[in-house]
């Protein structure tokens, strides 16, 4: 029996032992509980760190002075849960002055990050949205250049016109991503390292040797992105539709389900549901397009082409203008040859490359180009999917831009009875309750 009572003190000594070990190790654990996991890194971040395989050394010149470096530290903290062999040092500008000029560093410090030998910066302010852009240009594995048309009267990918892309394209343009001209009348075709090419909404005829530069592009491989017009059916295009296999149908889509959301413009298409495609894949945001072109697969080709914007059942090809000055009725006229929707105007079509150093071949086709101008691109959510047809052209499906993510809740509704119902609550109940409870104490113990 003693025996046995000394063993049972044995183990108990080692036993409590361990488990002072273990609780004098530091042990973290960590759960989400706010609305939306705002605490967490955004479900986009999770996807571009997982395409990075290996080690990213995140480097920030700031000054160990003031609040900055926990607030990034804090930030990063989010990335390291995620991404073990990611590493975060400081470094303080002020011991290294010349350095930090050849490095561009300013006042205000910066992150450099670094993957595979590329780097990327990262300046004020350092938010998710920032640190996950510059990581996505990292994943890129390099800049990417996008050669947009001009000479016809194409928008311009910097211009501040309304019709231009300006707006939109100096936000693609942080995520790696670099826009240059493309005038045939100054190149034979399209240069070497093009990653993609845009014709965005000519207004005059093109020339034979533009489009037949289109053209032999797309024959050997080239990825395109045409946003095209109602007004643009006359302009030379027709090779180019031929070698996609797609037709721009005449007429301006108009569509009444707008009415439901107080768009009064029939040619405006609102569209609050995509048919699944990669480039729709989860998106739920409302987009609008102002005068839009519908769109028809050719059969008999190569291309396997998908729509992934669609109008509504109460759209259709109206043939007929409308005055902008005055009141106008329109109605559907079948007799005339337009046709009732549900109509296509978006289409993603991808094949494999003709180009040996290619696999895949990707084109959009999109009857509108208003939707991404200066006037119209914020929107709803026609900034993200602007982005989401550029990631997929380029081959990047998973990289997306990161929405501003921030509390849901901050604001309270309330309705007059609610307020009243709070204000008698606070007021009256419950000092008359304090002043309830208070009595019946003191009566017990005068009881007593």
């Amino acid at each position: 029996m003693r025996r046995f009572d000394r063993l049972f003190f044995v183990i108990a000594l080692l036993v409590g032992a361990g488990c002072i070990g273990f609780l004098s190790a530091r042990h973290g654990w960590t759960s989400d509980w706010t609305r939306g996991a705002r605490a967490s890194l955004a479900p986009e971040s999770v996807a571009v760190l997982r395409t990075l395989e290996g080690p990213v050394e995140v480097v920030g010149y700031i000054s160990p002075t003031g609040p900055l470096r926990e607030q990034i530290a804090g930030a990063m903290e989010r990335y390291l849960r995620e991404k073990k062999d990611l590493s975060l040092s400081f470094v303080d500008p002020d011991l290294d002055p010349a350095a930090s000029r050849q490095l561009g560093i300013g006042g205000d410090g910066a992150l450099l990050v670094r993957y595979q030998g590329h780097e990327q910066r990262v300046e004020s302010p350092i938010n998710e949205r920032n640190l996950s852009n510059a990581l996505e240009r990292l994943a890129r594995g390099g800049e990417r250049v996008i050669a947009f048309v001009t000479g016809d009267g194409e928008r311009q990918a910097d211009g501040r016109a309304n019709a231009d892309l300006g707006v939109f394209m100096g936000q693609v343009e942080r995520r790696g991503v670099r826009a240059v001209p493309l005038n045939f009348s100054q190149t034979r075709g399209v240069p070497e390292h093009t990653d993609l090419v845009v014709l965005a909404s000519p207004v005059a005829a093109l020339p034979a040797g533009s489009v037949s530069a289109l053209v032999d592009y797309v024959r050997d491989g080239g990825n395109l992105l045409w946003l095209t017009e109602p007004t643009n059916d006359d302009l030379g295009t027709g090779p180019l539709a031929d070698v996609l296999g797609i037709r721009v149908l005449p007429g301006v889509l108009v569509d009444g389900q707008g009415s439901t959301l107080n768009v009064q413009d029939p040619r405006i298409v609102v569209v609050g549901d995509y048919p699944f495609h990669a480039i729709t894949r989860a998106f739920r945001d409302t987009t609008l397009f102002p005068q839009v072109s519908a769109l028809a697969q050719v059969s008999a080709h190569d291309w396997a082409v998908v729509p992934f914007l669609r109008s509504g059942e109460r759209s259709w090809t109206a043939f007929g203008g409308i005055d902008n000055q005055n009141a106008s009725t329109i109605a559907f006229h079948p007799e005339n040859g337009e046709l009732k929707g549900p109509l296509d105007f978006g289409f993603a079509l991808n094949r494999l490359s003709p180009n040996p150093t290619r696999s895949e071949q990707r084109a959009v086709v999109i009857g509108d180009g208003d939707f991404l101008s200066n006037t119209f691109v914020g929107n709803g959510g026609n900034r993200a999917l602007g982005e989401r047809v550029i990631d997929w052209l380029l081959g990047d499906d998973v990289l997306v831009n990161l929405p501003a993510r921030g509390a849901p809740d901050r604001v309270i509704a309330l309705s007059q009875t609610g307020l009243n119902a709070i204000t008698f609550g606070f007021l009256i109940a419950l000092p008359l309750i304090l002043l309830g409870l208070g009595a019946g104490i003191a009566w017990r113990r005068r009881r007593r």
